[in-house]
């Protein structure tokens, strides 16, 4: 019974045959009698169905037929040639994929520098980046379809156990409101003071009291519940309750309604990045919590490229360069 495929070494032989037109010539570069060559090619022929050389007693010529498939097999040859060396990349985490997500926020501070480093030490590997909230990561994470994320702590704890948890940045919240509502703001702090509020407009911590009468646009608790009880937790700090305006899933979307006027919002400092018209972001004068930032991925499975990648993360955790990110007020 004659196997379903050629094997390479048939392939390897049709090669030297096309080239050399002899068989003689052929059995004597490959450092075999001619022979088994000619049983060989004849194999390889019944295998295919078809006949790939026109024999005389003189001459060896490719059929119209071998003719086309010589280019075909060269370059089968040459990507079978490839596979020890990409292998190698591959077991070093020189070559692959690395499935990322991440949170919204890590777009405008933590991601960019991370991408730019991995991509200059590690420029064979290919990069699928999602965007996903921290919850929809784990999700992803514990179905095996992602290979790491970046999220925001508290992570379920009850995946404490099959995941782990690099923490890489901490930042302080901000308020982000409406320019008109900064200004009124600003301008009753100022007042109070009897300073120009005018000199202070960018850099003037605000209270949440001051601002305790205007909704609060958030995202569902579902989507992160310990980062929603931060936010919650600072109103109640404070002796106040908020009140709940619009919902919304992406920080990009809250920030829009914010500057449409529909409230304020408690948002992680690297999101001032995200430069809106009609949003100003402002420090709080009480004290908050800060926000964590950090790589979690399956304990059980770790690729060499993530392997490389989380060496990366390590290294702007344990330099401060993350925290670099976070742009001045």
């Amino acid at each position: 019974m004659l196997p379903a495929t050629p094997d390479l070494r048939q392939l390897r032989y049709f090669v030297t045959v096309a080239e050399e037109k002899h068989f003689g010539r052929a059995a004597a570069r490959l450092s075999m009698t001619q022979p088994p060559l000619s049983q060989a090619i004849r194999a390889l022929e019944e295998t295919l169905g078809v006949a790939l050389f026109a024999r005389t007693k003189r001459s060896v010529e490719l059929t119209p037929v071998g003719a086309d498939l010589l280019p075909e097999v060269e370059r089968l040859l040459a990507r079978a040639e490839g596979l020890r060396p990409l292998a190698q990349s591959l077991a070093r985490g020189e070559a692959g994929v690395l499935s990322l997500a991440f949170v919204s926020t890590a777009d405008y501070g933590l991601l960019p520098p991370l991408l730019r480093d991995f991509g200059t030490r590690h420029p064979r590997v290919r990069l699928e980046l999602t965007e996903a909230t921290s919850d929809v990561q784990v999700g992803e994470l514990m179905a095996g379809r992602i290979d790491a994320g970046l999220a925001i702590a508290p992570l379920p704890s009850r995946y404490s156990a099959q995941l782990a948890w690099l923490p890489i940045a901490r930042e302080p919240l901000v308020i982000a409101m409406s320019a008109d509502m900064a200004a009124r703001v600003t301008s009753a702090a100022g007042a109070d003071r009897g300073c120009d509020p005018r000199a202070e407009w960018l850099d003037t911590p605000v209270s949440l009291r001051d601002v305790a009468d205007a909704p609060l646009v958030i995202f569902p608790r579902r989507l992160a519940p310990g980062f929603y009880d931060i936010i919650m937790d600072c109103y109640g700090v404070a002796g106040l309750a908020p009140r709940v305006g619009q919902e919304a899933i992406q920080m990009q979307t809250i920030v829009s309604l914010v500057s449409a006027g529909m409230g304020v919002a408690l948002v992680p400092q690297s999101l001032r990045n995200l430069r809106r018209t009609g949003v100003v972001y402002r420090p709080l004068s009480e004290s908050v919590p800060a926000i964590e930032t950090g790589l979690v991925w399956r304990t059980d499975e770790v690729s060499p490229v993530l392997a490389g990648f989380i060496d990366i993360v390590r290294s702007h955790a344990a330099t401060g360069d993350a925290q670099s990110v976070a742009p001045r007020v």
